[in-house]
């Protein structure tokens, strides 16, 4: 690997600065990249205008890129924005190497790449066209079929009727994609048609991005929110901009999805959320946005929002990597060889110094399961059905035979009995059966008339409870940890008092507005 793309989701050059400067230390090519959002064609829209793309390439480009990116990870840059961008950039660059990265939410993929190329830029991201369309990015061969014969013909330079060197040719698109929609159906469960039919324009005003539109569909409908999409995808335009109008990428766009979904779990518009922040108990990730986790947005942290929900919580000034103190890897692999009997490779150190909470989770799964990564895709998604035989390779040379045969009945403790051949030999084993566990819970409501009584603002897990019965709470301190899909959520008191009653544990599963806990005045 030798080009990276350095990006930051504020477009915050001091973050994107170190990392030019780490990738330039190791030898490798820079590709520093314009986190594209609103629409410079839009004389109306003047937050994120062409001046302030250009200053910002000025700065990437004196860092010493290589390469410049224009990265609009929604899909938002038409045809004449694409011109009027990628034309001023060219212009006033013009040896530097123009890359643009785009999805096709709109459907209006393919015109503005072309524009862009006509622009002047150098390459664009395409996605071969049975895995293109959508959130996805536009089509190859549209793309391929559209220059044919034009100066910005893909084929290359053309000698008696054919290519003298190794280009795009459509007929090899053609190929090409039909091995990837084989390949595309054996992951038909993440597939984003299962959620979204076509392409939808109304990205333009929400500006969800490519990479986030169909996890934020799923994660909404996991939360019982899949019936409200289309009030989610409403209130992540009123989260925007109640942060202030963000430019949103990972993590940022996690944020404001974040908060969309806390509202309409809620019921809460844009101005009850303003009147209220004081008060309620915001998902962890708005918070520390707020805090300058991730740095400082384009035009500053929004007040009064901002000092309403930190109160006097530490405020990050500057670049927030700046203040941490230097990573020991030599230490972390040895924790994690102490923890995990050595099975610990250096993408294990990796993963566990960025990751730790994923990374702890994916060891207890592996150690829970075992080498899953033996089945096949469609076993490992979707499970064998009765009666099906299949293999599974341990290593070279030992072979697993199993075949499935029944499922026992639910027991008390929400478990299965599973029937199995393994290697023509009888066995069982139990297993959680969770949707079941989950249709059989009860859980007592918080009556939102009864003040003292604390509700889940949203479903999900209880990670931690921080106090306990008879304890003292001021109004504002923090209770409980909640997390469902990634997101976390920091339980707030509603009020000073005294804990009359607890009635969860860490590892809870609570659906929204499930009581927490109990207060008395």
């Amino acid at each position: 690997m030798d080009i990276f793309r350095v990006f930051d989701s504020l477009n915050y050059l001091p973050n994107m600065l170190l990392g030019m400067e780490a990738v330039g230390a190791a030898g490798g090519v820079v590709e520093a990249a314009i986190s594209y959002t609103g629409d410079v064609s839009d004389p109306m829209r003047q937050k994120y205008s062409l001046e302030y793309y250009l200053k910002l390439a000025d700065e990437l480009v004196k860092a010493g890129t290589h390469i410049l990116c224009i990265k609009d990870m929604a899909g938002l840059l038409k045809p004449e924005a694409s011109r009027l961008l990628v034309g001023a950039l060219r212009d006033r660059f013009p040896d530097v190497p123009i890359h643009v990265h785009t999805h096709d939410t709109a459907g209006a993929g393919v015109a503005a790449m072309l524009a862009c190329a006509e622009a002047g830029a150098d390459v664009v991201d395409v996605a071969v066209d049975s895995m293109a369309g959508m959130t996805s990015q536009p089509s190859m061969g549209a793309i391929v079929a559209c220059t044919k014969g034009t100066k910005l013909d893909t084929c290359g330079e053309l000698l008696n009727e054919r290519c003298v060197f190794a280009g795009i040719v459509l007929d090899k698109v053609f190929d090409y994609s039909e091995y990837w929609e084989v390949a595309r159906g054996l992951y038909a469960p993440f597939d984003c048609t299962a959620t979204m039919k076509s392409g939808n324009a109304d990205v333009y005003e929400n500006e969800i991005p490519g990479g986030q539109y169909t996890n934020l569909h799923f994660q909404a409908h996991s939360m019982g929110l899949g019936n409200k999409f289309k009030e989610v995808k409403k209130a992540y335009v009123e989260a925007n901009k109640l942060l202030g109008d963000l430019i949103k990428v990972t993590p940022s766009s996690k944020i404001v999805g974040d908060l969309a979904q806390f509202m309409v779990q809620n019921n809460l518009g844009r101005a009850e959320v303003e009147e209220q922040a004081d008060e309620l108990s915001f998902p962890q990730s708005v918070v520390e946005f707020l805090q300058g986790y991730i740095g400082i947005p384009h035009g500053g942290f929004p007040e009064p929002l901002r000092s309403k929900v930190l109160k006097s919580l530490p405020r990050i000034e500057g670049r927030p990597g700046a203040s941490l103190p230097p990573l020991d890897f030599k230490a972390l692999e040895e924790q994690l060889r102490a923890a995990h009997d050595d099975d610990i490779t250096p993408e294990d150190v990796m993963s566990a110094a960025m990751y730790p909470k994923v990374f702890q989770e994916f060891k207890e799964f592996t150690s829970n399961f075992g080498p899953v990564d033996c089945l096949s895709t469609r076993l490992f998604l979707d499970g064998p059905k009765i009666a099906e035989e299949f293999e599974v390779e341990l290593e070279r040379g030992k072979t697993l035979h199993i075949k499935a045969l029944a499922l026992g009945d639910l027991n008390k403790a929400g478990q299965r009995e599973v029937f199995f051949e393994l290697n023509g030999q009888l066995r069982s084993v139990l297993v959680k059966d969770t949707v079941a566990m989950k249709e059989m819970k009860f859980h007592p409501k918080a009556q939102k008339s009864i003040k003292g009584q604390v509700g889940a603002p949203m479903p999900g897990k209880v990670l931690e409870v921080k106090v306990e019965v008879g304890a003292k709470v001021e109004k504002g301190q923090p209770l409980c940890v909640l997390s469902a899909m990634k997101m976390e959520t920091v339980v707030n008191s509603p009020l000073s008092g005294t804990v009359k009653a607890v009635h969860v544990v860490p590892d809870s599963s609570l659906e929204g507005d499930d009581l927490i806990l109990e207060i008395e005045e």
